[in-house]
């Protein structure tokens, strides 16, 4: 499957009017914004949990970074919050679910095969503060 895959021409995506297609796994679906390949593919999506779905434990061979953009998503790692940003590099591994339903925007097979540095970032922005004079706002994690 190719959509969107020649990243020399320039394309808008509106991803609201894009349909949700159903994953392999009951309660998730998604929104393919880009794509060269079949299940396992580079791609880039928006994917919607629905409130007590998960996929099934799976290995991320080209690796996988996501932003949560609502609800709480969730793994054997830990909860992430609306505004988290969740890099896994190549080979590492989850079983990822929600509770309450989560949609997360998310970029598979996009780094170099031998990057392994995983991460997880609060990206929301705590108190203003001034330092020397400097307004600064800090970023909890």
């Amino acid at each position: 499957m190719q959509i969107n895959a020649d990243f020399s021409q320039r394309v808008l995506v509106h991803s609201s009017k894009e349909p949700w297609l159903a994953s392999p796994m009951p309660g998730v679906d998604r929104r393919m914004l880009d794509r060269i390949g079949k299940e396992v593919a580079r791609a880039t999506t928006i994917v919607r949990y629905a409130a007590n779905s998960c996929f099934s434990k799976h290995v991320h061979t080209g690796g996988e970074e996501f932003i949560v953009l609502e609800g709480v998503f969730q793994d054997e790692h830990g909860n992430y919050p609306k505004g988290t940003y969740v890099r896994n590099p190549p080979t590492s591994s989850h079983c990822p679910r929600s509770d309450q339903g989560c949609v997360i925007f998310v970029k598979l097979w996009q780094f170099d095969i031998h990057d392994r540095k995983q991460s997880h970032l609060p990206m929301h922005r705590g108190p203003k503060t001034t330092l020397n004079g400097l307004s600064t706002t800090t970023l909890h994690n």
